[in-house]
């Protein structure tokens, strides 16, 4: 692909318009995820061969599990299925060397699932030609939440070793920067993605990646998830490559 300027090294998905996908075809709601799930596997190849090395997707909020639990228990199984199917000997992402990460609060799912998620994880911890972020189980406020308790756990016990007085909780306040809140993220050392495309043209963030998202772009096509192509993806780089030299510039101002 010939382009006019860099490509994103970090894209974030938000995978809407699974179940409407499945109301349009006249399908199961579990068969509109599985064609969203193809659809995943084909964006990871894309994403591959365009040059981008991070690639995070937004598969399954906090806020999913006050579904029906019915549907949750359908999602639930569904997810291991292809948890084992992205990390058997001939998957692409082992032909690709990407490494996956789940990210989210784990202690949330199901024990099979959170055995498959840890497996995977383990699996491909060798794979290091890209990485694949899932946040599941996962919103954005809770990641803050979390982040910002460590940190205060974190601080309360140097304060502690410091000081046998304790110098109280302004003292505590002062200790706390963003770089120490960063370090507790669910997405600590991953870089800020570039462009978040969210599909079925939403413009919501949805709670997905609040604290990372201040310099990124969001991008919003129409289509809806099992319906994106390699060509909905070059848009969205020309999108970028087009406001590339005014989000640099704003970061340069934060």
């Amino acid at each position: 692909m010939h382009t006019k300027g860099p490509v994103p090294s970090h894209i974030a998905f938000i995978m809407d318009g699974n179940r409407r996908y499945a109301k349009k075809k006249n399908l199961l709601e579990k068969d509109g995820y599985r064609a969203g799930f193809s659809v995943l596997i084909n964006v990871l190849r894309y994403c591959y061969e365009l040059g981008m090395k991070q690639i995070t997707v937004y598969a399954f909020s906090i806020d999913n599990f006050k579904r029906r639990p019915e549907e949750v228990q359908s999602l639930m199984e569904l997810m291991q299925e292809k948890i084992d199917e992205l990390i058997a000997e001939e998957s692409i992402v082992n032909r690709l060397g990407i490494r996956i990460y789940f990210r989210g609060n784990l202690k949330l799912l199901s024990e099979p699932v959170r055995s498959s998620v840890e497996m995977a994880m383990a699996k491909t911890a060798g794979n290091s030609k890209a990485v694949l972020s899932v946040c599941v189980a996962y919103t954005s406020t809770d990641e803050i939440a979390r982040a910002v308790q460590e940190s205060c756990e974190e601080k309360q016990d140097e304060i502690r070793e410091q000081d046998a007085s304790n110098t109280g909780n302004y003292a505590l306040e002062q200790l706390i920067g963003v770089a120490d809140i960063d370090r507790h993220m669910y997405m600590a050392g991953v870089p800020d993605p570039d462009v978040i495309i969210r599909t079925s043209g939403g413009t919501r963030l949805s709670n997905f990646l609040l604290w990372q998202s201040a310099h990124c772009l969001l991008y919003s096509p129409r289509a809806l998830w099992p319906e994106i192509s390699f060509w909905h993806l070059v848009l969205a780089i020309i999108y970028f490559q087009r406001n590339y030299f005014y989000v640099k510039e704003k970061k340069k101002q934060a």
